[in-house]
């Protein structure tokens, strides 16, 4: 028997997903931890304790606590990149990477090629990881598999499964799996600012992609900022805005993959009950909440112009202001209450920590 439990980003990536995953992770009895989806686009940031920094790119996190740790079918991988990845937690201290690190023998491997056409047609502002060409060839029924190049990955000591295979010999088992995505919802393939999104699906059903049944979630941890953050070409912060200007620095937005200034905005409201009800979200987790507060300003969007196409560009949204953060806080809970399709309670948690939840 199988339990699953989801990590998604509810926003534009970077909120914090990575922490939410590690305290997780370290309090509860999770046997397996699976990344989903994306490849090294993703940065995940874990604070062991005040020295000791790590950020993974494709390595799923429960590999930092010896947890058997899979890379799953909707991800790409670039070899290359997993290799300094592994020799970069030997060299931290970690043991048992690659014994704990399991991959899934039909995700689909990034070429140089791909890299280098992301990088020459770069105008939605991507990492250039070679991601959306890797992807554009999976569709296009050309790609190349873990399983094409399984020499390559015996060379690194690493163990290629069938993910359903591998769960199915171990049937009369009970096990708790922690799905860790990457990215979010407002760049998500299907459901984000589209073309002004990634490559992959950031929704928790998408972790059947990985082998194993949807039906099998129990909780969905909606990771979010009081503030949005956005990285790409895109329009996202409006001018003359100094308390955002502030908000970035103080929060040190920038990318954990590509160090890119992160552009910031206040939270969208009408967004965030979107992604919570497609996400099935039983948590929603605010991250940040100590450099939000340092501002001292509350402000949110919450709609705009139905009649101008869907985008992010400032001047079609309204903004609200509250004169307190406690007020600020319960009008957010009030209107995220009771929206998911699903008959489970949710409930709210507002983190001003880097290290838990």
């Amino acid at each position: 028997m199988i339990i699953s439990d989801v990590v998604v980003g509810l926003q534009h990536g970077d909120e914090g997903k990575g922490k939410v995953t590690y305290d997780l992770l370290k309090n509860n009895s999770y046997h397996y931890s699976i990344r989903y989806n994306g490849g090294p686009n993703a940065g995940h940031t874990i604070y062991i304790d005040s020295n000791n920094k790590v950020v993974l790119h494709q390595i799923p996190i429960g590999i930092l606590l010896e947890k058997p740790s899979i890379i799953g079918t909707g991800c790409v991988i670039d070899i290359d990149k997993l290799e300094e990845e592994i020799i970069y937690l030997e060299n931290k201290g970690f043991k048992h990477v690659r014994e704990n690190l399991l991959i899934s023998h039909n995700a689909h491997i990034i070429q140089s090629a791909h890299i280098q056409i992301d990088k020459a047609k770069n105008s939605l502002g991507t990492t250039g990881c070679g991601i959306g060409p890797c992807y554009v060839d999976k569709y296009d029924r050309k790609g190349i598999r873990v399983l094409d190049k399984l020499e390559l990955f015996k060379q690194l000591h690493l163990t290629v499964i069938s993910v359903p295979e591998y769960f199915s010999l171990l049937n009369n088992y009970h096990f708790q799996i922690l799905f860790e995505g990457a990215q979010g919802f407002s760049i998500d393939i299907d459901w984000g600012d589209y073309p002004y999104c990634t490559s992959s699906s950031c929704v928790s059903g998408a972790i059947s992609n990985c082998g194993i049944p949807a039906s099998t979630i129990r909780h969905v941890y909606g990771c979010c900022k009081l503030y949005d953050t956005y990285v790409g070409s895109k329009t996202f912060q409006p001018d003359n805005e100094p308390y955002l200007e502030q908000l970035g620095i103080i929060g040190k937005e920038s990318g954990a993959t590509t160090g890119r200034k992160r552009q910031c905005n206040w939270l969208n409201l009408k967004d965030l009950k979107n992604s919570i009800i497609v996400n099935g979200c039983t948590h929603i987790i605010f991250n940040k909440c100590d450099i939000f507060q340092q501002i001292k300003v509350n402000k949110l969007l919450n709609s705009f112009d139905e009649s101008l196409s869907y985008t992010y560009e400032p001047k079609h949204l309204k903004s609200f202001e509250f004169k307190d953060f406690e007020l600020f806080k319960n009008y957010i809970i009030e209107q995220l209450s009771n929206i998911s399709l699903h008959t489970k309670s949710m409930s709210f948690q507002f983190s001003s920590s880097p290290y838990n939840i």
